[in-house]
């Protein structure tokens, strides 16, 4: 039975997807507000929250990423490279799918944004 899903892998993937999603949360108790200047001792910040840009040019690659392995998921399946299944290539096929119109979805709601903002009276 080779046909169904790895289920410690699908476990180990959904893992990292929490690790990732909890990576943007900031602990609770600890804001920017709470680093002290004391003397004689550095001052480093908990964790430095990263900016919209940099969010989403993380998610841009990530979705990058998910293109390409679908696509040379695909393009080993079809030439009948071993242990490539077909549940794999459509999984990942899907995933992918799903990535890249969540981005544009953002993407436009992004934009609808600036929009209202600029024709805002001023």
């Amino acid at each position: 039975m080779t046909d169904r899903v790895d289920i410690n892998r699908l476990l180990v993937e959904m893992r990292s997807m929490k690790a990732q999603s909890q990576a943007f949360q900031r602990p609770q108790g600890i804001s920017n507000l709470d680093v002290r200047n004391i003397p004689g001792q550095s001052v480093n910040p908990v964790n430095k929250t990263p900016g919209f840009g940099e969010v989403m040019s993380q998610a841009i690659n990530k979705v990058n990423e998910l293109q390409k392995s679908s696509s040379s998921m695909a393009t080993a399946y079809e030439r009948g490279v071993e242990g490539v299944d077909i549940t794999d290539v459509m999984i990942a096929s899907q995933k992918s799918s799903v990535a890249f119109q969540a981005t544009v979805q953002v993407r436009n709601k992004v934009v609808e944004a600036y929009r209202d903002v600029m024709n805002m009276p001023i």
